[in-house]
């Protein structure tokens, strides 16, 4: 088959990286396109993938988000029409399912969050929706997946870190510290979609983290004016680079974040990780906290929690969530999409 890949932001490049990988030794043709959003065309660029970038995220505004897909969709469309492509698969990039659409194009789309709005319109236009075991079933049919519904086992981030072998000296690498507490933090993404609202709890942590005079913090923004809205605070160092997620994950000693994948990412290296989003909490982030995986920071008082780590856990020592060889399993579900 000729496949459509498209990639509109920075995680996706990583979980499809073993699956593009899968497809091309079963012999099909992958074209890739992304989006200029956060480090998406970089992390592409990083892993050698041939790819065509076509448009950018809309902003804050909602308007402009839906505007900015519209366009997109457009663009795709016209890209796409003269491609011939048997297949267009996506980890829910609306645009692309939409330009699936106009072209009569069969779509495979793959989600793990339930309180997606934009869920009611990928579903709805895909041949077939790929989720992980956890994702409510009332949901699914409430958006319109009906029977279109195939299941994997754990989380998505288990797919793609199974076959990942830590770097021992990366901190090194990277000039990062090795005598001090690494603590990663990332901020919400608050002109989401599922995310429409100011996190001011992560405000309180930034504060908090700051005075820890024997952690080095390092923040990983999503955006430039995040950046720029942190450096009143001196014990916050902004990452000046695109690290490689997986190993500073795992070299950490502590991750928080507001969003979801990097928390995910860390609780399957089994790297201590909090998660201060503010939306409604998922399946698959419940799955993890349920299994001691994950601690949910829902108040100002909750902060204090993160002082309970005071010992240092060498990462070696650390349990990883067991791989279920999720890239044959996932594979599977997206080709036979095309048939």
């Amino acid at each position: 088959m000729k496949i459509w890949l498209d990639l509109a932001n920075s995680p996706q490049v990583l979980f499809f990286r073993p699956i593009l990988a899968r497809l091309q030794q079963q012999g099909h043709i992958v074209t890739m396109t992304t989006r200029a959003y956060a480090q998406t065309v970089q992390l592409a660029d990083r892993f050698g993938f041939a790819h065509t970038t076509i448009g950018q995220h809309g902003g804050r505004g909602f308007r402009e988000l839906v505007w900015q897909n519209f366009l997109r969709a457009l663009a795709l469309a016209k890209w796409a029409r003269k491609q011939k492509f048997d297949l267009a698969l996506s980890h829910n990039a609306y645009s692309q399912v939409v330009a699936a659409s106009l072209l009569r194009l069969p779509a495979v789309t793959l989600m793990d969050y339930e309180h997606q709005p934009l869920n009611h319109l990928c579903f709805r236009l895909a041949r077939r929706v790929v989720v992980p075991e956890a994702f409510p079933a009332d949901l699914l049919q409430k958006y319109g997946a009906g029977r279109k519904v195939y299941t994997y086992p754990g989380v998505k981030e288990q797919l793609y870190l199974a076959d990942f072998v830590p770097q021992p000296d990366y901190r090194q690498r990277e000039g990062l510290p090795v005598d001090r507490l690494l603590i990663v933090i990332r901020p919400p993404a608050p002109w989401t979609a599922y995310h429409r609202f100011e996190n001011d709890l992560f405000d309180h942590l930034l504060v908090h983290l700051a005075a820890k005079k024997d952690a080095f913090v390092l923040f990983l923004p999503r955006l430039p004016e995040q950046a720029e809205s942190v450096k009143h605070l001196s014990g916050i160092h902004v990452a000046d680079r695109v690290y490689d997620g997986p190993n500073l994950l795992h070299s950490a000693d502590l991750v928080v974040s507001g969003g979801g994948t990097m928390n995910r990412e860390a609780a399957v290296l089994g790297t201590p990780v909090y998660t201060l989003f503010k939306g409604k909490l998922g399946s698959v982030d419940q799955y993890l906290i349920q299994q001691g995986r994950m601690t949910q920071i829902c108040t100002i008082e909750d902060i204090s929690k993160i002082d309970e780590l005071s010992v240092k856990m060498p990462s070696g020592e650390r349990a990883r969530l067991p791989d279920y060889d999720l890239v044959a399993t996932v594979t599977n579900l997206i080709t036979a999409g095309g048939n």
